[in-house]
């Protein structure tokens, strides 16, 4: 085994790390209108990137890779409640684990890690600084991508939201372009999607993890939204692998 990788952390050790992450991860979303606080996010995370004890591979480039996936599932999380889209949050975040997964060598990981905070810090620092989006607004995209089995009704997330229904209502409309019913059943689909493509999951997992009642109305309106059945959809999602 690598010296430079140790045994797993007591749980009160990784507790810490975590919550070092986690002011870590707040101070890079607030690059916009804190700069100091970002350059000292950026190299307090890579600290703990390089100094990360958990061992998920013998093998410290591997081991490294694993942890560098886990880092980028969490920055992910945390730009979209912050107001960067779910897909394009997802897409970069893609992009820099497929860098990752042609890195020979411990340095260009460590390299590629401080460009991938960096990006996110520097695409959130515009969206703070174009978006047109209300808080409650992104306060409720966030929500629904993060909590797909809840009750996404109009009055499920004003009442989520503190707001009136009806208020929300107009003011999702007026800033995103569409009715929030819609985006909600388009944010399940597009997660169903993934969830075909990507797992074995049977078709009534998915649904109720997506909180349609039935397995019925699940197929029914993803065929509306994708022109096909989940069954088929999967199928071509296998053989186009």
């Amino acid at each position: 085994m690598n010296p430079a990788i140790t045994s797993s952390k007591s749980k009160a050790e990784l507790t810490s790390v975590n919550s070092e992450m986690t002011g870590n991860e707040n101070k890079i979303i607030n690059y916009g209108t804190d700069p100091a606080a970002f350059d000292s996010a950026v190299t307090n995370r890579h600290i703990i990137f390089l100094h990360n004890k958990r061992v998920l591979s013998d093998d410290l480039l591997t081991n490294m890779k694993y942890l560098f996936a886990l880092e980028s599932e969490e920055i992910v999380k945390t730009v979209i409640s912050s107001g960067m889209g779910h897909d394009e949050s997802y897409a970069l975040a893609d992009i820099y684990s497929r860098k990752a997964d042609i890195c020979r060598d411990e340095k260009a990981m460590s390299e590629l890690y401080s460009d991938m905070c960096i990006d996110f810090a520097i695409r959130m620092a515009e969206i703070k600084k174009e978006s047109a989006h209300s808080i409650h607004i992104r306060k409720c995209i966030a929500y629904i991508y993060q909590n797909q089995n809840a009750d996404l009704s109009v009055k499920g997330l004003a009442a989520y939201l503190g707001l009136n229904p009806s208020y929300l209502s107009k003011l999702f409309s007026k800033e995103i372009g569409t009715t929030l019913k819609r985006f909600v059943t388009e944010a399940r689909i597009s997660t169903a999607c993934d969830l075909l493509k990507n797992t074995d999951l049977p078709y009534i997992e998915i649904a109720y993890s997506l909180g349609f009642s039935t397995q019925s109305m699940f197929i029914r309106i993803f065929k509306a939204q994708m022109g096909v059945t989940p069954k088929t959809y999967r199928e071509n999602a296998f053989i186009w692998k």
